[in-house]
């Protein structure tokens, strides 16, 4: 199976609402968000990739804010922001690592 259909949430397919699935599927960005190890960045691939998938993640909130527009609900927003916010933190650690020189060429 092709790896980017390994992790299709099938159980967001089957939500109530539609603010569930947004849910569902903003969940899943954070499980990924979660597995990110910014301490394990000792080349500039490993940054690139950390930079890559973080900026994935914001695009694909975003798209998901964009997607459930009208049925965006106080959680959904909630957790969209929260999303928002961890990135930009990383991205902000990145930043860092790559300033102090702890990223090898």
């Amino acid at each position: 199976m092709f790896s980017a259909f390994s992790s299709i949430d099938y159980s967001s397919i089957r939500a109530r609402t539609p603010a569930e699935t947004a849910l569902k599927r903003l969940n899943g960005i954070g499980e990924v968000l979660s597995d990110l190890d910014i301490s394990a960045i000792h080349t500039q691939n490993d940054m690139t990739r950390a930079l890559w998938t973080l900026d994935t993640a914001d695009k694909c909130v975003r798209l998901i804010l964009t997607e459930f527009r009208s049925e965006r609900t106080t959680d959904v927003v909630r957790e969209a922001d929260s999303l928002i916010d961890m990135i930009e933190a990383a991205r902000d650690e990145v930043a860092a690592y790559r300033d102090s020189g702890r990223v090898l060429s």
